[in-house]
């Protein structure tokens, strides 16, 4: 077992990523932009790092859960402008090990093996999917690429934090198309299940014995049960925000424009997503997307959403 692991980002993710390795019995390097999240973390065990820098130089491999391809680049090779803290690339030794956790283009990942190769630093292509609640638990979905010695020496942090650890190709650029697919059916999905939900409502269906019906016939989905959830129980909170597909499905669709593949649902579902961005709903939760059909009254906020 590699016995130094530095996590980043102790997000709704992250921080559940961090507590299965701390359980698994790894000694554990935390960094968060939020100081304070990263010193709570470690009251129960783990050293939280003061610096990227720090975290770099501490790690055999580094496990980076951040939002975009843009924070990765200032997580690995600092920030910009005068003021920019370095970042942990610089301070990672040869033959250590970086993995990538964010959904990205595919050619920026592949890029970006390439440019940690000129340091000696490994690199694993390692989007993940399942949610806060199943990150905590150490049972999420992790869709990866890499080289053998990458895997010797982080796959068994990759098997403590996920159920599910599928090796997908020898370099990067695989784990990262296969999640883009996974976003296109996602997206699609709770577009399609805010549509069938609002048109119920248009039409004077209860909202709760539609779910019912629903999640018990042969039209249900995993997001239709997930996210109608959310919307009967009015609560937007954001466990994953209507920008989150913004993103996400503009990934799908400048991957396809790549190779002048057409993707009709996508691009409708993006519009959506767009259209509920622009209307003000941008942070809150991406079952908000329902919120752009007209006409129709949304159930009242109940009571607040446990993490999924």
């Amino acid at each position: 077992m590699t016995s130094t692991i530095g996590l980043i980002g102790l997000g709704a993710m992250g921080g559940g990523m961090a507590q299965s390795l701390r359980r698994a019995g790894f000694a554990l390097n935390v960094y968060d932009v939020r100081a304070e999240a990263a010193r709570a973390f470690a009251m129960d065990g783990g050293n939280a790092c003061a610096t990227l820098a720090e975290l770099g130089e501490k790690s055999e491999v580094v496990v980076c859960v951040v939002v975009n391809a843009a924070q990765t680049e200032a997580v690995l090779f600092g920030a910009d402008g005068p003021d920019g803290a370095p970042g942990c690339a610089a301070s990672m030794k040869p033959g250590s090990v970086f993995v990538m956790c964010s959904t990205v283009d595919p050619s920026w990942s592949i890029a970006l093996e390439a440019r940690l190769a000129e340091k000696g630093i490994l690199y694993i292509d390692a989007p993940i999917s399942g949610g806060a609640a199943k990150a905590a638990s150490g049972e999420m979905t992790m869709m990866t690429a890499g080289s053998p010695e990458a895997y010797a020496k982080a796959g068994a942090a990759l098997d403590a934090m996920a159920a599910k650890v599928y090796r997908l190709g020898d370099r990067a650029g695989a784990g990262s198309k296969v999640k883009i697919i996974n976003q296109l059916l996602a997206g699609v999905h709770i577009a399609a299940a805010a549509e069938a939900m609002a048109l119920g409502l248009r039409e004077g269906v209860d909202a709760a014995a539609l779910y019912e019906v629903i999640t018990h016939s042969a039209g249900n989905s995993w997001m239709f049960e997930n996210r109608m959830a959310h919307v009967l129980a009015g609560d937007y909170t954001p466990l994953s925000a209507v920008d989150i597909f913004v993103k996400d499905l503009g990934l799908v669709l400048d991957t396809a424009r790549a190779s002048k593949f057409p993707l009709p649902l996508a691009s409708t579902a993006h519009q959506m997503f767009m259209q509920a961005s622009t209307a003000g709903f941008a942070r809150e939760d991406d079952s908000a997307v329902i919120k752009i059909f007209p006409g129709i009254e949304l159930p009242s906020r109940s009571k607040p959403l446990e993490s999924s």
